[in-house]
C-alpha cells in the first residue's frame, strides 16, 4: 500500500475505508522560528475534526500522540486500524482518551457500551480490539474528541462523568481568566500509562487561558478549543517564551504544542478547551513557568 508524501506529512490510507491518517513529523526550535503563518498552521493546527459520519486522525511525532475526532450522525463509526501503526488493531499497543463536546453519544469497546454526555470522558486501555462511536440523536450528534498514546500496561476501560471530575476553580475576574478545571485522566483519576487529559471552562467575561504561561519539556500537549461562537476567534500563542508566535483559531480546532513550546491563548469570547498531554510523566503540576512579564 503506497503512502502519499509531501514536505509536511504523510497520508496513510485506512484499511477499512475509514479515511486517511495524516502523519506529521516533528519540527525543531530553529526551523519554527522562521515559519510564516501558513507554515505554522500546516504544522501545528488541526482543523475539520468533526465531519458528519467521518473520522479524522492526525499522527504527531511529538511523543507519537494521535489526535482524532468524529461526528456520528447517520451511522456508527469504527475506529480504523492504519498500516502505519504496524499493529493488528488500533489499540494493540496504545491507550485512548475520548471526551464528548456535543450531544449525547455512546462509545463501544469490545461490545461494552459507555454513554457519554457533554464533557464526559472515557478511557480505553491497551488491548481493546474493537472501538466504535455513535450518537443518541441525529438532531444533536455527539462530537467525540480523542487522544491516543503508546502504552506499556493495560488499565481498565472506564467512563468518568463531568460531575465526578473534581472541578477546581482558578483565576480571577480581575485578570480575565476565571475558570473551572476538570481533571479526568491523571494520577488521582482515570489510570493511564502516559495520557493526561481534562478540560477547562472559562467563566463569562473571562478570555485568557493557562495564565501564567509555562512549558514542560518532559511532555507534549494538545489543546482543542470548543463552545466558541462561530463569529469569534482564539488567539493561541506558541513558541519559545522569548520567541512567541500566534495562531488564529476557531471553535472545534486543535493545536499541537511541542515540548519546548509555551501554550496559552486569549479569545474574543469565553469558551472551553480540552487539554491533553503525553510523555515523560503523569504529574499535572510538572511545569516550567514563563512569567507574563518575561514573554516576548
Amino acid at each position: 500500500m503506497k503512502l502519499q508524501f509531501n514536505s509536511l506529512f504523510l497520508l496513510a490510507p485506512s484499511v477499512k475505508g475509514g479515511g486517511e491518517m495524516e502523519i506529521r513529523f516533528a519540527n525543531g526550535i530553529n526551523e519554527t522560528r522562521h515559519m510564516d503563518t501558513e507554515q505554522l498552521r500546516n504544522n501545528y493546527l488541526v482543523s475539520n475534526l468533526f465531519v458528519p459520519d467521518q473520522i479524522k486522525l492526525v499522527y504527531s511525532h511529538y511523543d507519537r500522540v494521535i489526535i482524532g475526532g468524529t461526528q456520528p450522525v447517520n451511522k456508527t463509526i469504527e475506529l480504523p486500524n492504519h498500516p502505519e501503526l504496524r499493529a493488528e488493531y488500533f489499540l494493540e499497543r496504545r491507550e485512548l482518551g475520548v471526551i464528548n463536546v456535543g450531544g449525547d453519544g455512546i462509545v463501544m469497546a469490545d461490545g461494552r457500551e459507555f454513554t457519554v454526555r457533554k464533557m464526559d470522558c472515557v478511557y480505553l486501555g491497551k488491548g481493546t480490539k474493537s472501538v466504535k462511536f455513535k450518537s443518541k440523536s441525529k438532531k444533536e450528534p455527539a462530537l467525540l474528541y480523542m487522544l491516543s498514546a503508546p502504552a506499556h500496561h493495560t488499565y481498565p476501560n472506564k467512563v468518568l462523568p463531568k460531575e465526578k471530575a473534581t472541578p477546581v476553580e482558578l483565576g480571577a475576574v480581575e485578570t480575565a481568566n476565571k475558570r473551572t478545571v476538570y481533571k479526568y485522566i491523571h494520577l488521582e483519576g482515570l489510570k493511564s500509562c502516559q495520557l493526561v487529559m481534562g478540560l477547562t471552562v472559562l467563566a463569562p467575561g473571562s478570555v485568557w487561558n493557562s495564565i501564567p504561561p509555562h512549558t514542560h519539556t518532559r511532555r507534549m500537549e494538545v489543546y482543542l478549543y470548543f463552545d466558541l461562537p462561530a463569529e469569534h476567534r482564539i488567539m493561541h500563542f506558541m513558541g519559545e517564551p522569548q520567541q512567541t508566535r500566534h495562531l488564529v483559531m476557531a471553535s472545534n480546532e486543535a493545536v499541537i504544542s511541542p515540548p519546548w513550546s509555551t501554550h496559552y491563548g486569549c479569545g474574543t469570547f469565553n469558551y472551553g478547551f480540552i487539554w491533553g498531554m503525553a510523555g515523560e510523566n503523569l504529574v499535572y503540576t510538572d511545569m516550567d513557568p514563563a512569567p507574563v512579564a518575561s514573554l516576548k
